[in-house]
């Protein structure tokens, strides 16, 4: 396959940007390139001096005046809960029950879960969003089909099956054993093969007998390579309940201490009301909270303290949770993140910290900063192309951008999969075929 040489305003992120002037937290080209071959990022810099790398042959698309930026990476969403979105439902605990429950019994069935797997990555591609770490349903089956349907498009993914033994209908309960049996066949089977990577998946809590939690604890110690996800600290009603299975807990972030379940690799959704003792052992074993704001918006859960978490040096995610979020988009993600904080009354999302939180700081998060999230040399070549005139509404207010940054203010208010002109999965376009190529 012919090398491929991708032209546009190339943006990426070295680190963190500290507030509106940190220019030397990103590198932006205004006329910049990425040579793209085998699935990796060959060079990376200025059209001229990407150009003289490229050989007889290499395919040219040219994407200007688009931004070219690292894909996007969602940290935590569900798989099965495609069909889900838009349910109504008046707190967390009856919305699972109403709607997730019996819709995830559905994934019992193979065909089911390969036709909704070629859907969801489909509204990820058209959303930008190269990496997704996905909750399963609790059937070995629909891990199964993400990951089969991850390998048919070369995607890099993290996911796991989810256990849960209890408090659900018998149609998505396992069992301990069963869920420990399960779980370690789809690690032989997935982990570290091709771009998959697994994560060990009690859904939370409440759906986890102690002895499903000692055999998670076990599938932690025995692969400690794999990532950890499970919920947390989301709704009152959900702690308080928490607290009646796990009487001698601490709190609930001491339910998944006493079995083993913190470290670097574990992300745990939500993390809104937090206890003080929780956020110290959080900031000690550095597990990572994600902060889903659609999600939390729309079940009326409450507001994460990005500010008081990052000021304890606790570095979070940032995530959709399809389906108790709203949309696919992580470019909406960080509009409704915005609002979000906005209303703690802390520091409001700067949108060069929002592009850099969706991209490379994810990639931190989950550990994979060498491989994605960049647009270094050397990096996968997961990319996307976005078009901040998508829409009429955008061009206009375009019309009056002085600086990149405004730019991305737009994007991050404004935008949505329209604005995503092309998704690239390890060097190959996903979305639709760019229509300007040719041949140097």
């Amino acid at each position: 396959m012919p090398d491929t040489l991708l032209r546009a305003r190339l943006l990426t992120f070295t680190r963190e940007p500290q507030g509106s002037e940190d220019h030397g937290a990103y590198r932006f080209v205004e006329d910049g390139a990425l040579l793209v071959s085998d699935g990796l990022i060959k060079a990376s810099g200025s059209f001229g001096d990407v150009r003289e790398k490229a050989g007889d042959g290499t395919t040219v698309i040219d994407h200007r005046p688009c931004l070219m930026m690292p894909g996007f990476i969602d940290a935590h969403l569900h798989f099965p809960q495609v069909q889900v979105i838009a349910s109504w439902g008046a707190q967390l605990l009856d919305w699972l029950k109403d709607y997730t429950f019996p819709a995830e019994a559905l994934y019992a069935d193979p065909a089911h879960c390969e036709r909704m797997a070629a859907h969801f990555f489909d509204e990820l591609v058209n959303n930008g969003t190269t990496t997704p770490v996905a909750y399963c349903s609790s059937h070995k089956t629909s891990a199964d089909a993400y990951f089969a349907e991850a390998r048919r498009r070369n995607m890099r993914v993290i996911g796991g099956k989810v256990l849960m033994d209890r408090n659900a209908p018998d149609a998505v309960c396992d069992t301990p054993q069963g869920g420990y049996d399960d779980s370690k066949a789809l690690i032989r089977d997935w982990h570290g093969k091709g771009r998959a990577l697994y994560a060990i998946t009690p859904r939370f809590a409440i759906t986890s007998s102690p002895e499903q939690m000692e055999a998670c604890g076990a599938l932690a110690r025995e692969h400690p390579d794999c990532h950890i996800q499970t919920h947390l600290n989301e709704n009152h009603a959900e702690i308080d309940e928490t607290m009646a299975l796990y009487p001698d807990a601490t709190d609930y972030l001491g339910v998944y201490e006493r079995y083993g379940l913190l470290r670097s690799n574990s992300l745990l959704g939500h993390c809104i009301h937090m206890q003080p003792r929780e956020i110290d052992i959080l900031a000690e074993t550095k597990a990572r909270p994600v902060f889903c704001p659609t999600s939390n918006l729309f079940l009326g859960s409450g507001l994460f303290d990005y500010e008081g978490l990052r000021d304890r040096g606790i570095l979070s995610a940032i995530a959709t949770d399809i389906g108790g979020g709203t949309s696919y988009s992580m470019l909406q993600t960080l509009h409704e993140g915005y609002k979000a904080l906005a209303l703690r009354g802390g520091n409001k999302l700067h949108p060069l910290r929002a592009f850099y939180w969706m991209t490379l700081g994810n990639a931190e998060a989950l550990g994979l900063s060498d491989r994605i999230g960049t647009l270094d040399v050397g990096s996968d070549a997961d990319i996307v192309i976005l078009d901040s005139r998508a829409t009429s509404a955008m061009a206009l207010r375009m019309e009056t951008a002085k600086s990149l940054a405004e730019e991305l203010f737009i994007l991050q208010i404004m935008a949505d999969d329209r604005s995503v002109s092309q998704t690239y999965v390890a060097g190959e376009a996903m979305k639709r075929q760019a229509d300007t190529a040719g041949q140097i």
